[in-house]
């Protein structure tokens, strides 16, 4: 069966994508097409901050984007980040969502938790359910279409937080030609996997265009509940959503709805 991803390669290498080897394995001819684009933003004022950790509680991240816009700040305090400022924020929460995230944040040399949560509004359970009382606020890197859950809850709880947009979300220029390309080459798939409510916002129309009547021959599925919501909202039927957002699991609900 033929599966499009709608999802950017990680590292930039189509081929070795976790996602892509994984239902490859399992006899899926699995196809990628990134469908967002980012700007880094503000990453002075990051930067700034991430040099006073005695200004803040912790640190959220909620995609592997915020990760690397940190990543860029600490190019340029190596040795103040590895003397002093890692272990100064290892020493103060750092909350994660995702495996990818989580492995991106390990590679600073940071240690997480939070990773098995799946998305924001569980990880803003687990942040309220420590009970603490903060004299500072939490630090939230994050994207320029963030969801309002998570600063919600946790200003709910009273969990003092401080967002600085880190990076913005766009359409990719190549996705009308790089879709198009695709459905003229292999035809319709048997599945189309979202794997962000953006995603969802810039590909569907396109998609039911091209599919025009057989679109109903598409089974959709999704990454996680946050895109689920997404594609429900728009009239889709969902055929799965990943128990949490790994390959493995993705493999095991498309192999569920297949056999059903």
């Amino acid at each position: 069966m033929k599966i499009l991803l709608l999802k950017d390669p990680k590292s930039g290498d189509i081929v070795s994508d976790p996602y892509v080897q994984e239902l490859s394995s399992h006899g899926y001819q699995a196809t990628l097409i990134p469908v967002l684009s980012f700007t880094f933003v503000s990453l002075e004022p990051l930067s700034d901050k991430l040099s006073h950790p005695e200004d803040y509680e912790g640190l959220i991240f909620t995609s592997p984007r915020a990760v690397e816009a940190v990543r860029l700040c600490l190019e340029n305090k190596k040795e103040a980040w590895r003397h002093s400022l890692k272990d100064k924020w290892n020493c103060k929460p750092i909350y994660v969502v995702g495996k990818a995230t989580a492995a991106l944040v390990d590679e600073l040399g940071l240690s997480s938790e939070g990773e098995a949560s799946g998305n924001a509004e569980k990880l803003a359970d687990l942040i309220c359910s420590k009970q603490k009382c903060y004299s500072a606020p939490i630090l939230f890197p994050c994207g320029s279409l963030k969801r309002e859950v998570l600063p919600k809850r946790l200003k709910e709880k009273y969990v003092p937080l401080e967002s600085i947009t880190v990076y913005q979300t766009a359409q990719h220029p190549d996705i009308r030609s790089s879709l198009t390309d695709y459905f003229t080459k292999e035809g319709i798939p048997g599945s189309i996997v979202f794997f962000s409510p953006s995603g969802v916002k810039f590909c569907l129309r396109l998609i039911q265009e091209l599919a025009n009547d057989q679109v109903n021959q598409i089974k959709f599925a999704s990454i996680g509940p946050t895109t689920s919501e997404a594609m429900v909202a728009e009239g889709l039927t969902l055929s799965c959503t990943a128990l949490n957002p790994t390959p493995q699991d993705l493999a095991k609900g498309l192999m569920r709805t297949q056999s059903q």
